[in-house]
């Protein structure tokens, strides 16, 4: 925001990573490419003061001038959450939950698609969707109202008109992503809510991580924490050297006192049909925002509430160690990187940071006072 000033990036815990590395042998693996090519994003945000209307969009990172353009803006109806990229440079957009919007833009910026929920019905969106591996259809997580269960919608992929609906079997489905096999792994957050999005009976959390068969639906497994104050709610794949790939989930968490918060962990992994938490270590409030995937398997979490972003490697399974530190430092994407892969594209208060594993952190400022929303996504290079 303006007049914010920027903090530097934590340079202590960057060598510390850089440390780690080079005991993997990355560290000394410079990147191959040229830096005049710069990366499209899919991003929403709003003006500095909250009040101020919001904006989907692409923006343009140049990594040579280091600049932020704006190729183009979409005006929203309400704050946005979920954001999926388009094969046109487009974007499909979702409200944030209770959501009763999601409009399809494409390359330019022109809606060509777009679903208003009446206010009559008892669901509502939860502010994430996934396309299928065929195109064909978009699965969108809900919540039932009227029965506080959650629900996944079945949607056409152009029209967004919707053909089917699920039981998530779970409460508040959060994110959902598609496995190597075309199903449908979801996290179902478990916290009860109100239709005015209030929290409520959190003593009846009921999380869990489930797959459902991608074409009917059907229940094929289920998986839940023991803590059942622990929400799962954000999710990323993330591949290992080998190529298996392992699921992220950033955890919130919603115990009673602050104390019990501030000891929980944030991360979950699924490895194979295992769910399981590697690490204790967190962010002193038990809150992740945003998961990516990095380097080798591993994962990048952010905390916007204390303005710092970890990496959890499987090679140090109970570590977390700082990347980034600063103010509201919040939606992560994947950034590939020229030739070694595993790098973190993270937005923060006063602009985009781009990290990896071999090469120095670099910093963009916002072109326009902004502030970004939830989450971003990469479209791809632009040369």
């Amino acid at each position: 925001e303006k007049g914010i000033a920027m903090q530097a990036i934590d340079r202590r815990s960057f060598l510390k990573t850089c440390a780690a590395l080079g005991a993997l042998g990355l560290a000394g693996r410079a990147l191959a490419a040229t830096e005049a090519s710069g990366a499209l994003i899919g991003a929403a945000w709003r003006g500095p003061n909250p009040s101020d209307p919001y904006f989907a969009g692409v923006l343009h990172a140049d990594w040579m001038s280091k600049k932020i353009s704006i190729r183009y803006a979409v005006p929203l109806p309400t704050r946005p959450h979920g954001i999926l990229p388009e094969a046109d440079g487009g974007l499909l957009v979702a409200g944030v939950r209770p959501g009763s919007w999601m409009l399809r833009c494409d390359g330019e910026g022109r809606v060509t698609a777009r679903v208003d929920l009446d206010a009559g019905q008892s669901t509502r969106l939860n502010g994430h969707a996934i396309v299928a591996p065929a195109g064909d259809r978009l699965y969108t997580t809900e919540t039932d109202f009227a029965t506080g269960r959650g629900r996944i919608g079945v949607r056409e992929r152009d029209s967004l008109k919707k053909i089917a609906e699920w039981d998530s079997h779970g409460i508040e489905p959060h994110q959902a992503l598609v496995d190597d096999n075309g199903h449908l792994v979801i996290a179902n957050g478990g916290i009860p809510r109100t239709r005015a999005d209030k929290k409520i009976d959190l003593d009846k959390m009921e999380a869990s991580l489930v797959r459902l068969d991608g074409q009917s639906g059907k229940l094929l497994r289920q998986w839940k924490l023991d803590d059942p104050r622990l929400s799962l709610r954000h999710l990323a794949w993330s591949a290992d050297r080998s190529g298996a790939r392992h699921l992220g989930i950033a955890m919130q968490a919603e115990h009673e006192s602050a104390e019990q918060r501030a000891a929980a962990p944030i991360l979950a992994v699924l490895d194979g049909d295992e769910l399981y938490v590697p690490t204790r270590a967190n962010d002193g409030v038990g809150y992740a925002g945003d998961i990516a995937a990095a380097y080798g398997g591993g994962f990048a979490l952010s905390s916007n509430q204390v303005g710092v972003v970890q990496l959890w490697h499987p090679s140090m399974p109970e570590k977390l160690t700082s990347i980034v530190e600063l103010k509201e430092a919040y939606a992560l994407a994947d950034w590939p990187g020229p030739q070694d892969g595993g790098g973190v594209l993270v937005s923060t208060a006063p602009g985009l940071v781009r990290w990896h594993p071999s090469a120095k952190p670099l910093f963009l400022a916002w072109p326009q006072p902004m502030a970004l929303d939830n989450h971003w996504t990469l479209i791809g290079p632009d040369a």
